[in-house]
């Protein structure tokens, strides 16, 4: 409509010439929204909550506080902010404050089947893909993202067999090299 066509547009006379793209996605979020509506949400419904979002311990003990079924690690914007923490390297902190008490998930930057296989083996439950999937959609339609599924999944069976797993019970953090043990060999 006219008024959203506005929005984007929009330029004052005092800042350089933009397309007003960052304050209309800016408009698209609610930064009001808080724990207590957590809590109200979990009051109306008997479906699973999972908080997406959690990239801090504390915010990690936050979301079982407030008895969420689950957390989806994820940067939201680490492909637009450079100096957010990729979900890989605060993963092994979240599943280590959480200890089992809820399920958690991950996302972003998950490229090949061996970031799967990382994100499995540092604890994830599950993994969820999202640009190699609209890149197999821009591709070529279903087809595509199936396709991409089809290459996540041979590289992810390539890397269990490589890496002696018949079974996903077996991947675990013993089989990666990661920085911490690198650091902690100087």
């Amino acid at each position: 409509d006219q008024e959203e066509s506005n929005r984007i547009q929009r330029v004052s006379n005092d800042e350089e010439p933009s397309s007003g793209l960052t304050e209309y996605t800016s408009q698209l979020f609610d930064q009001s929204l808080t724990w207590k509506d957590v809590d109200w949400l979990k009051s109306i419904t008997r479906l699973p909550i999972i908080t997406k979002g959690i990239m801090t311990p504390e915010d990690a003990l936050l979301a079982l506080e407030h008895g969420v079924d689950a957390i989806l690690v994820s940067n939201h914007g680490g492909r637009q902010l450079d100096t957010v923490p990729a979900t890989i390297d605060v993963l092994p902190e979240i599943i280590n404050v959480v200890r089992g008490r809820c399920e958690v998930y991950i996302d972003g930057g998950i490229r090949r089947g061996t970031d799967i296989f990382k994100a499995l083996a540092l604890g994830a439950r599950a993994v969820f893909i999202g640009r190699p999937m609209v890149y197999g959609l821009a591709f070529n339609g279903v087809d595509g993202a199936r396709k991409v599924l089809q290459i996540l999944r041979n590289e992810f069976d390539k890397t269990m067999a490589l890496s002696g797993c018949s079974r996903l019970e077996q991947i675990n953090q013993s089989m990666l090299i990661t920085r911490k043990k690198l650091v902690a060999k100087l």
